[in-house]
């Protein structure tokens, strides 16, 4: 199969046509040079040396052109001459000592000195080199214009991108999971093809919609869904697009684009990534001049200022609605704010059905599973997952996708590729099968820990090996003693490390720094310390409310250190009490770390097998109906 060749570079593209335009022009200028030059040119001659062939009867014919004289002789050949402009042929040729008699037998014709070729020929010098030095700059301009380069004359045109519906091949049909968002969307388009049902009733078309969500949720999918459900112009573009480094610039791009949409009308606009220019103005600096907030004030008065519009809807997307400005979110404006939350497992595995529609599946395969064991997942990390399972398959060379192709890229897609390459010695094995078996164990035991599905210390990503747990059931809500036992787990292998080999490696880095961020979150997020209460002392992002810009500290030094003292004492506290639990279940810690040291890897039934023989009892859904979320 022959493969098909890409676009090249820009760079590479522009110094092959320059070549390509200079060798051209020197090989025309060798053929003028070497065929249309000095083979047929006539002899150049003084204007007495015409004189005496005139005399002796040699000279047949003279055309006259200015002071240019084109003589020539009996024998047919030709000459050419320079005289006086001021002076005629026959005075000149008289001053020389020709006489009448001797002029009666030349045939002198005079020509003027007019006509397109005269002056073609005597501009010629000047226009030819001014006409290739044009060619070279327009050349140069097209390729800076194509190359995406500065164009001086375009700076305020929105660079919007129109999309044609009926070549838009994405529709709702394409977009599983996230059925409210749907249904908020579904009416949009319904509003455009068919208002009157709306109109009529007192209804009026919402002047914006709001995608908010993680990323890899399907907000730019569900934005193309509308573009194929919807038969109206769409126009799309980032919010980066809006701002460049010239003052103005973003203002002037807002009008444009609005001003394309209304003539387009009714029509949809969309701006993915809108937090680029609507974040909340006041906190950045700059003040009233910056650059990104003229930017934003023009999408304030476009949407709803003196002015409304009426038939364009405009939609966003952002993973930070946290940080938009409220002047952007209130009503009249995005009338309408959709959540699309992670996908759940009916909604995940409606997601696998849609991506392994083109993917030729073998018959072990249960799509049921890969949703069981994917929570958390979202839209994009699915994709990732069915992609990658065809990858492996087709490295195999198998036709088709089996289900322990899916379950390797699980593992993939959460923690990297497989480093086969990467070999522990003999102690590094030991250390990290201990580790591992360390946090599993933990995570076993207390009660409110998820229940282990696997345990590895094959290398995968940047982990020396993992250990995967997976919850019972789905939650959006999570409890104290959850959190507590979570960072009890995460200490497991370091703990475990302290006890068999009396030190510490750099391996539980990772597992300190999550289990530190969890129990900052609990004191200053959510409330869950009984010395500090009921306070929020850290937004989202882990930062002072409102921004670091309005109040560098937001609390005093003394608050600052019980929140220390909070986090320190929960992590002592995790940290006894995953000391306790494998002290107790010594015996199964050394089981599960020599099996470990066997196989390597331990699914999920060969793990529950060695810690059932040591008194621990794995925990288990009671039905399978229990992982099934219901509406």
């Amino acid at each position: 199969m022959k493969k098909k060749k890409g676009p090249g570079k820009p760079g590479i593209n522009f110094l092959q046509h320059f070549l390509s335009i200079l060798v051209f022009f020197v090989l025309l200028s060798f053929l003028y040079t070497t065929f249309g030059g000095e083979q047929n040119k006539p002899e150049e001659v003084s204007v007495s040396w015409v004189a005496q062939q005139v005399r002796s009867g040699e000279v047949e014919k003279i055309i006259v052109q200015g002071d240019k004289l084109s003589v020539t002789l009996a024998d047919e050949t030709e000459a050419v001459a320079k005289k006086e402009r001021e002076s005629s042929l026959s005075e000149t040729l008289v001053n020389y000592g020709v006489s009448q008699d001797d002029l009666e037998n030349v045939v002198i014709e005079v020509k003027n000195e007019s006509g397109f070729g005269y002056w073609l020929m005597n501009l010629a010098p000047i226009l030819f080199p001014i006409i290739f030095i044009l060619l070279i700059f327009w050349f140069l301009s097209r390729q800076v214009k194509g190359a995406g380069g500065m164009q001086a004359f375009t700076f305020g045109q929105s660079k919007a991108r129109i999309t044609d519906p009926s070549k838009q091949k994405i529709t709702f049909k394409d977009v599983a999971g996230n059925r409210e968002a749907k249904q908020e969307l579904e009416e949009v388009v319904d509003f455009l093809r068919n208002p009157k049902k709306f109109l009529d009733i007192g209804a009026e078309i919402p002047k914006g919609v709001l995608l908010m969500g993680d990323p890899g949720t399907g907000k730019t999918l569900l934005a193309r869904a509308v573009a194929g459900e919807a038969k109206v112009p769409f126009f799309h573009l980032s919010g980066s697009e809006f701002v460049e480094m010239f003052v103005g610039v973003g203002a002037s791009r807002v009008r444009d684009l609005f001003a394309m949409a209304k003539k387009a009308s009714p029509s949809i606009i969309f701006i993915d990534e809108i937090d680029a220019v609507g974040r909340s103005r006041g906190v950045g600096t700059g003040g009233g001049n910056d650059e990104r907030e003229q930017t934003l004030n023009q999408i304030l008065v476009e949407m709803d200022g003196f002015d409304p519009n009426e038939k364009v809807i405009v939609i966003a997307a952002t993973n930070r609605g946290d940080v938009l400005d409220p002047a952007l979110l209130r009503p009249g404006r995005f009338d309408r704010r959709v959540m699309l939350d992670l996908p759940d497992r009916r909604d995940r595995e409606e997601i696998l059905n849609i991506h392994a529609r083109k993917k030729p599946l073998a018959e072990d395969v249960n799509l049921v599973v890969i949703a069981e064991r994917t929570p958390g997942f979202s839209g994009a990390d699915l994709y990732s997952l069915m992609n990658e399972g065809a990858i492996l398959a087709a490295r195999e060379e198998r036709t088709q996708v089996s289900q322990f192709d899916l379950i390797r890229s699980i593992e993939k897609v959460m923690i990297g590729p497989e480093r086969k390459s990467h070999l522990f010695s003999p102690e590094e094995k030991r250390i990290t099968a201990y580790h591992e078996a360390g946090h599993a164990i933990v995570a076993s035991v207390l009660p409110d820990a998820d229940p282990v599905h696997k345990v590895s210390i094959v290398a995968r990503g940047r982990a020396g090996g993992y250990t995967m747990k997976l919850p019972l059931e789905e939650k959006k809500l999570q409890k104290r003693a959850e959190f507590l036992d979570d960072i009890a787990m995460s200490l497991g292998g370091y703990v475990t490390e302290k006890m068999i080999f009396g030190d510490v490696t750099t391996g539980p880095s990772n597992d300190l720094q999550v289990s530190s961020r969890l129990a900052r979150s609990m004191v200053t997020k959510w409330g869950m310390s009984d010395l500090i209460g009921p306070i929020a002392l850290e937004g989202n992002d882990g930062r002072a409310l409102f921004g670091p810009g309005v109040d560098g500290r937001p609390h005093s030094e003394r608050t600052e250190s019980i929140i220390d003292s909070e986090v320190s004492r929960i992590m002592s506290e995790a940290m006894a009490r995953a000391q306790m639990v494998l002290t107790e279940h010594r015996k199964a810690l050394d089981a599960v770390a020599e099996a470990l040291l066997d196989v390597e890897t331990l699914e999920q039934d060969a793990y529950d097998t060695i810690i059932r023989a040591h008194g621990i009892h794995p925990k288990k859904r009671e039905k399978k109906e229990d992982a099934v979320k219901k509406d």
